[in-house]
């Protein structure tokens, strides 16, 4: 898979994050923009009641200004609080303190705090008195109200809303990822078992073959190596028994992992031993070697041989792969892990060209390769091997663009 089709999608993601944000930004001024239409309406409503009772308080008996106060500015659904000149309150409903407490030092300190509160939020509405005879106005008191509890819930509403969306949203994308990797997981055992099955017969054939080859020439048995032909016949069942253990390996996916307690320098020294005798025909001059200065320190490790064998092969190639320079080096540094859950920490380190880090979060993903050819699976299969198989961690211990680059694995 080219890296553009990954640059695309995350381009995509990125426009769906982006188009989220503005749909969130457009509900909430949206919403705003109502609870600001009723907190105006509200407004009028309570200016329109002040009024009636200013006017009321020129012509009318105490007992009529009560009555407009008990019985319509204070029916509505508002938190109100009724204060003096001084802001001093004397009555209020709609709010958590019992209104027959007015006479209560602590429930009147309480109320003195909403109301300085909701005097921060809203503008207080005078209760004006106009002389008659010299038509002087006087403030008798104050009227202070706050937003009604329908103003309140719809101030909350976009919240509530976005909240529920979002976890919909999470809950549907963890269910997706896990039918996505199940399937992803059926996928690679079954291109595996079937990849396995379909070697399995030819390799049987071969090995036959070169058996019979054997007999009919009078040639010495593998490993016992003399002339030309000898040598000829041998390195065709290495190439044979390559093959074998290649198809051993694509069985063993999706199967219960055998994992014995093993020591690992013998498994570097081995891999290292193969790729010594394939050096030259790659025609690349590289020193690929093992350090390993506390060996006394390094507990074994429960692993699959064959397993982790095609892991390091996978990134010793990549390493392999990336080492431009006339001169490579490649150094597995084996050393005791950090932490008392791991035993052992491996070190993969190249001279190569490094990765870019705008594609360093996508090495590990099934058919990502920066490579013309390949199918950009070894990678995602290493760290599969390591992570589910053997629960352990395969990740970019650092990098740098033309400076090499240095995987990490801890078991």
């Amino acid at each position: 898979m080219k890296i553009s089709l990954y640059r695309g999608a995350g381009r995509f993601k990125g426009f769906l994050f982006m188009a989220a944000i503005v749909i969130v930004l457009l509900l909430l001024w949206h919403t705003q923009k109502i609870v600001n239409g009723l907190r105006q309406e509200a407004r009028q409503i309570l200016l329109f009641y002040t009024e009636l009772y200013a006017n009321a308080a020129s012509t009318a008996s105490g007992e009529a200004l009560d009555f407009i106060f008990e019985e319509v500015v204070k029916r509505t659904d508002f938190p109100i609080i009724l204060c003096d000149v001084n802001f001093e309150p004397t009555s209020w409903k709609g709010i958590d303190i019992p209104p027959d407490s007015a006479s209560s030092p602590a429930a009147r300190a309480q109320v003195r705090e909403i109301l300085q509160s909701m005097r921060e939020e809203i503008d207080p509405i005078p209760l004006t008195y106009v002389d008659p005879e010299t038509q002087q106005s006087f403030v008798l008191s104050y009227l202070i109200y706050g937003d009604s509890k329908l103003i309140k819930q719809l101030q909350l509403l976009p919240y509530v809303e976005i909240g529920v969306a979002a976890l919909f949203i999470l809950i549907g994308f963890w269910g997706f990822n896990s039918i996505r990797r199940n399937e992803q997981r059926l996928i690679w055992v079954g291109m595996a078992k079937e990849t396995a099955h379909q070697l399995g017969t030819p390799i049987s054939s071969l090995l036959g073959w070169i058996e019979l080859l054997r007999a009919k020439t009078g040639q010495r048995p593998f490993g016992v190596g003399a002339g030309n032909g000898d040598n000829t016949l041998n390195e065709m069942q290495r190439d044979v028994e390559r093959l074998s253990k290649v198809a051993s390996r694509f069985s063993q996916i999706g199967s219960q992992t055998d994992l014995k307690e093993q020591d690992l320098l013998p498994i570097l020294e081995d891999v290292v031993k193969y790729f010594h005798r394939r050096l030259p025909q790659m025609g690349k001059e590289v020193r690929l070697e093992i350090i390993n200065d506390n060996t006394a320190a390094i507990r074994p490790a429960a692993l699959n041989r064959d397993l982790f064998e095609w892991v390091l092969e996978n990134l010793i190639k990549n390493s392999l792969d990336a080492i431009e320079k006339p001169k490579g080096e490649i150094t597995l540094e084996l050393k005791p892990a950090t932490d008392k859950r791991h035993c052992i920490t491996l070190d993969i380190r190249d001279n190569g060209r490094g990765i870019e880090p705008a594609i360093r979060k996508n090495i590990f993903k099934p058919g990502f390769s920066t490579k013309k050819r390949g199918w950009g699976l070894g990678l995602s299969l290493a760290k599969r091997i390591i992570e589910d198989y053997h629960h352990g961690k395969l990740y970019i211990k650092e990098t740098q663009v033309g400076g090499g680059s240095t995987m990490r694995i801890v078991l």
